[in-house]
């Protein structure tokens, strides 16, 4: 039969030279599970027999099992380990990590390992030392037990050595396979009657079959696969407690609900077992109604309680079940630390003025990737705190029971109906709303190289030097960290077309798509204005409640696409958006979305509202320079025609003495001059005069998020047809024109390229084409989200007047777009990821390491102005 083995253990092999140790790691474990001495010696001294070289090793060996055993990797030590003291220090290092520590006595005659040892590589060790070390590992094979290992093997001979197999076995903790969804509960505290109140408003429908202790209860759950998960403390102090019991065990049996042990259960087995306690904090309670009941009952109960685990992970890892919470490098581990505060948190060992023990505050300093949804120590309402969230709400005290939903992250509730126990200590007071949003963020949250990950099936690396420049920005330049919940990504050209005579056109856009397996694009106007995010709030009050503010002030914030502000008056940012959320009220945004807060990912027009000192301070100067100069060419050169008209031949040379074409001059100057005029007219079209709100417009086409919600599930139908009824209710909103286009269909591609020319042919900067669908995939990656294609005249604003001649032309279409296009596929996912975070109410860390990746990602400089 395979033998268990712990996949988060620490393994000694344990034998005398020649015993095959090596060997048998080979066969049984990963090469990279394996830290040998011998190979450690080679490390250090170049020679695997240097015995002077064995301190040095083992000190190497023991850091690099110390830093795998830290990430939860099995980790097997391949040495003799025959003395004890070897040993212990070891078992040390694995309750160190909290991990169980494995060990595998490979127990061979002394000929079959003298024999193997002479043929030993590099010379055998003495035969004396050999014998000493196989005398030591069987004289101490009984006493091996009380030496703290979880599990012995001990293979006696050749042939179970080879015949030995083994079975890698999770924890009893790692339920990660278990994906829910979850129904968490709160500490019942035997308040039976309040419990099937909350499971009724959770849409459970609770019924049972029999009575008295033959009972059985059933549960059917609102939707399939929900099951509950109670938190322990089913016990003391409340009316209930047998009952409690009955149901809770009932369900477990029947595979609809787990249940972690609380501290009450752990002192009530005491007594089941006949163990003398104290009958104190609500025991006596319990042990006056299960003494009511048959020793049957009572057995079962004692049974039950032996059967729970410490705590679980489950959910892919991402959700963590404990009585009184669980540290970062405690989850999925096992030791008596780790049962100790599941049961009873961090305590100081202090005691209070109530007689009760005081608590370290743990949850303030968690900064794990799980949720820890914990109860033990009763609050006045659950809140999230970095990820962490107790939902005891001492029911039992007069207070309320509560429950999680997960993933929704849903908080439920229903009131006590009697106050069954009075406090010793008095309630806490209530903590501010929202704490989640208003935690302050520790550079060491956010600093330093990192690789981001993210849902969707990407990770994104960051150098150093681009966060620590991320952070310089934001700390001095953008809004209050509260409102930056999303930067919205660069955006790549489109290929360099294949006709000659242009940078970009639309062909080359549905070539990539289709290339990538997309099968309709939209394609949308390309408004002449700077991108931002308008983060709007139904009311002020929402500012305090969702977003950690102190006071109540604004409608929400404008944001550039690098986190500014946008606008430099703020009564006129405060009107702006005080009538963005009337018109969300107006067009029934609030209704539909079920929010409170909305972010549009939008255009605002005209492009001067927010460039126009980049306007005057560099186009414009362009513009006038180049006039003056070459007006003063152009004259030159019809003054020169004037002189030379009916001249003599030898005039019409140069100071070189080669003839001089003054009609070809003339074209070229004049030709520069209009390439110039053209050059003013394009950047002029993105100007017209705001005063205030008046001339302002806003073009909104991605109705990103809202409370609850990452809005990618939606088509780009959806987020156009939600951002035109905004326009249909204020003219201060501007609707985005569109085409659909499948792109089997020629005669809809050729429609498309048509309306892009006419678009660009009468100012237009262009379009964007984007898949139908907000995200898309092709093999396992999501494709480009949008490719601009922009008009041959606004490309002179970005290229300089004179592009379109021939030499700047040949230059130009050797560009290359692959860098940009990663750049703009990782700030997507990052723009994404951080928007999720958010939404699920992660810490506010979590949605900055998101953000300042963004503006750590920058490709080329922003200037501020944009």
């Amino acid at each position: 039969m395979p033998m268990n083995l712990p996949d988060m253990s620490l393994v000694l092999l344990v034998g005398a030279s020649g015993s095959g140790k090596s060997t048998f790691a080979a066969r049984h474990f990963e090469p990279f599970e394996v830290l040998s001495s011998d190979h450690y010696r080679g490390v250090v001294a170049n020679d695997p027999r240097d015995q002077a070289a064995t301190a040095d090793a083992f000190a190497v060996l023991a850091d690099i099992a110390g830093r795998r055993l830290a990430r939860g990797l099995l980790t097997v030590i391949d040495a003799t380990n025959a003395r004890a003291e070897d040993r212990a220090g070891w078992v040390r290092l694995a309750r160190k990590h909290h991990m169980l520590c494995v060990a595998i006595v490979l127990d061979v005659p002394d000929d079959v390992a003298l024999a193997r040892n002479a043929a030993r590589p590099g010379g055998p060790i003495p035969a004396h030392a050999l014998r000493g070390q196989a005398r030591a590992i069987r004289r101490d094979g009984r006493a091996m037990r009380r030496e703290g290992f979880s599990h012995i093997h001990h293979l006696r001979g050749v042939e179970a050595i080879d015949a030995a197999a083994f079975t890698r076995t999770p924890l009893w903790s790692d339920r990660r396979e278990e994906r829910g969804p979850f129904d968490l509960i709160g500490d019942v505290h035997g308040c039976f009657d309040e419990l099937c109140d909350l499971l009724t408003t959770l849409g459970w429908t609770v019924s049972v079959d029999g009575e008295g202790d033959d009972a059985v209860h059933r549960a059917t759950p609102p939707e399939p696969g929900v099951r509950l998960l109670f938190l322990g403390d089913l016990c003391d102090r409340g009316p209930k407690t047998p009952e409690v019991f009955h149901l809770v065990m009932d369900l477990v049996d029947q595979g609809v609900a787990l249940c972690v042990p609380g501290n009450h259960e752990a002192k009530l087995a005491k007594w089941l077992a006949g163990k003398q306690v104290t009958p104190s904090h609500g025991l006596q309670q319990s042990i006056d109604q299960l003494s009511a009941r048959s020793e049957a009952f009572r057995a079962r109960v004692a049974a039950f309680i032996d059967g729970l685990v410490s705590h679980l992970v489950l959910d892919g890892g991402a959700l963590v079940a404990a009585h009184a919470g669980m540290r970062e490098d405690y989850i999925g581990r096992a030791s008596g630390k780790v049962r100790a505060f599941a049961l009873y948190g961090d305590t100081t060992g202090e005691i209070d003025a109530f007689g009760l023990p005081v608590r370290y505050p743990w949850a303030e300093e968690y900064r794990g990737r799980a949720a820890v949804v914990y109860g033990h120590t009763p609050v006045p309402q659950a809140e999230w705190i970095h990820n962490t969230l107790c939902i005891d709400t001492g029911c039992v005290f007069g207070g309320a029971l509560t429950a999680l939903r997960w993933p929704s992250r849903e908080i439920v509730s229903v009131p006590a109906r009697a106050t069954w126990f009075e406090p010793v200590r008095p309630a806490l007071p209530p903590p501010p709303p929202e704490p989640f949003a208003a935690q302050v963020v520790d550079l060491a949250d956010v600093s330093g190289a990192q690789r981001i990950e993210t849902r969707f099936r990407a990770s994104v690396p960051v150098r150093e030097a681009e966060v620590a420049a991320a952070i310089e920005v934001a700390s001095r330049f953008t809004v209050d960290p509260r409102w930056l919940l999303h930067l919205p990504p660069t955006m790549s050209p489109v290929e360099t077309s294949s006709d000659p005579g242009w940078l970009e056109r639309p062909e080359e856009a549905f070539a990539d798509y289709r290339r990538w397996g997309v099968t309709e694009v939209v394609c949308e106007e390309k408004h002449m204005g700077s991108r931002a995010m308008l983060l709007v709030l139904r009311d002020p009050s929402v500012a305090v409640q969702r977003f950690g503010f102190a006071e109540a002030s604004d409608h929400g914030v404008l944001l550039s696409r690098r986190g500014r502000r946008f606008l430099g008056d703020p009564d006129h940012e405060r009107a702006l958006l005080a009538r963005a959320a009337a018109a969300c009220e107006a067009a029934g945004l609030w209704r539909d979305l079920a929010t409170d807060w909305v972010l549009l990912d939008a255009e605002v027009m005209p492009w001067s509202a927010k460039a126009q000192a980049l306007l005057t301070d560099q186009y414009a100067p362009v513009g006038a320079a180049g006039r003056a100069a070459l007006d003063a060419a152009v004259d030159v050169v019809a003054r020169t025609a004037d002189r030379l008209r009916g001249a003599p031949p030898h005039e019409h040379r140069g100071a070189s003495n080669t003839p001089l074409d003054v009609e070809a001059l003339r074209e070229r100057v004049t030709s520069r001059r209009t390439d110039l005029d053209a050059y003013v007219a394009a950047y002029r079209r993105y100007c017209w005069p705001v005063d205030g709100l008046e001339g302002l417009a806003i073009a909104p086409f991605h109705v990103l998020a809202s409370e609850g919600a990452v809005h990618t599930d939606k088509d780009h139908r959806w987020h156009l047809a939600m951002a035109a009824r905004l326009a249909d209710h204020d003219p201060l909103f501007r609707a985005t024109q569109a085409r659909w286009v499948p792109l089997d269909d020629d005669a809809a591609i050729a429609d498309a390229v048509a309306w892009w020319t006419a678009l660009t042919d009468a100012g237009g900067e262009g379009m964007v084409v984007k898949p139908a669908t907000f995200l898309a995939w092709h093999k396992g990656r999501l494709v480009q989200p949008a490719l601009k294609v922009r008009g041959r005249e606004y490309l002179r604003i970005i290229y300089g007047p004179e592009y379109t001649r021939p030499e700047h032309m040949a230059r130009l279409r050797a560009r290359a777009v692959r860098r940009k296009r990663t750049l703009a596929g990782r700030e997507f996912v990052l723009g994404l990821e951080a928007l999720h975070r958010f939404v699920d109410r992660e810490p506010l860390r979590r949605v900055h390491q998101a953000v300042l990746g963004i503006l750590a990602l920058e490709a080329e400089p922003i200037d501020p102005r944009l």
